[in-house]
């Protein structure tokens, strides 16, 4: 039996695969994904059910950041407060869409309406009740404002992998970005890995960290003191009234923000 198990999970991995080289394929015109930063997360094995809908709220807020622009015009995160209300909506028992709205208060006091994103979740390996490995790819086309991302226009395509069981979670998010618009369609794409482990203490709550690695092109990678590096003590609470995931991330690098602190709360309706 365990052998069919195997070869069940195998296939999966190997449907996976070829879906990921599909897309680094189709894409491999492009550049950087967008530097907007509504959305702190590493993505598990988490999937609406057909027909189930979802509403998440990320908010994440920069007390003190990197303040010095890297292109005139350009809206930093120090001191900034961003709000992205998140609707999915479950297409089958493996494929979800989503749709970000993020909002943005700057520096300044000033709110901006920053842009849109949608995205299309596959989850074909998926653990079962007593735990087991997932994996996947989520793709999320961008459309956003100058003053977040040089170019309007981008695209995200984030593998999602780990295992998890009554008490622990491991998940890796290997993360490529490129930027589409006219004019930013020359070079490599952006690559970024995201780590999350946690543990379990009671039946409602789990403990542990979460790694945010911008390493750069992937033909022009930086050096390691000019990476974007964030490492995030987090809690996450599957209970009444709501669900939700808290942070407080520390940047290790001068190319990251000092201190961010973010959540996502599960709306109930």
């Amino acid at each position: 039996m365990w052998i069919n198990t195997i070869y069940t999970n195998l296939k999966y991995i190997l449907t996976m695969i070829k879906t990921l080289l599909f897309f680094l394929i189709l894409l491999a015109s492009g550049l950087v994904h967008a530097g907007l930063q509504d959305e702190i997360q590493v993505y598990t094995d988490d999937i609406n059910s057909p027909g189930e809908w979802g509403v998440e709220l990320h908010l994440n807020t920069t007390p003190k950041g990197i303040s010095q622009p890297s292109y005139s015009g350009e809206i930093m995160n120090h001191h900034g407060v961003r709000f992205t209300p998140e609707i999915s909506y479950g297409l089958t028992k493996t494929l979800e869409a989503g749709l970000y709205i993020p909002l943005v208060r700057a520096n300044d006091g000033k709110l901006y309406a920053a842009g849109g994103k949608v995205r299309l979740k596959w989850l074909p390996l998926q653990a079962n009740d007593n735990g087991g490995f997932f994996g996947g790819v989520n793709v999320e086309l961008s459309q956003v404002k100058s003053q977040f991302s040089q170019s309007a226009q981008s695209v995200e395509m984030r593998n999602i992998m780990g295992w998890k069981n009554s008490q622990w979670l491991f998940a890796i998010n290997p993360i490529f970005g490129w930027d589409v618009s006219p004019g930013y369609t020359h070079h490599s794409p952006e690559f970024t890995l995201a780590t999350k482990v946690s543990r379990s203490i009671s039946e409602a709550v789990a403990l542990g960290f979460e790694y945010y690695n911008g390493r750069g092109r992937i033909n022009d990678t930086l050096a390691s003191n000019l990476q974007d590096k964030t490492f995030y003590l987090v809690m996450d609470y599957e209970g009444k009234p709501f669900n939700f995931n808290f942070g407080i991330g520390k940047g290790i690098t001068s190319a990251s923000d000092t201190w961010t602190v973010k959540g996502i709360v599960d709306v109930p309706f």
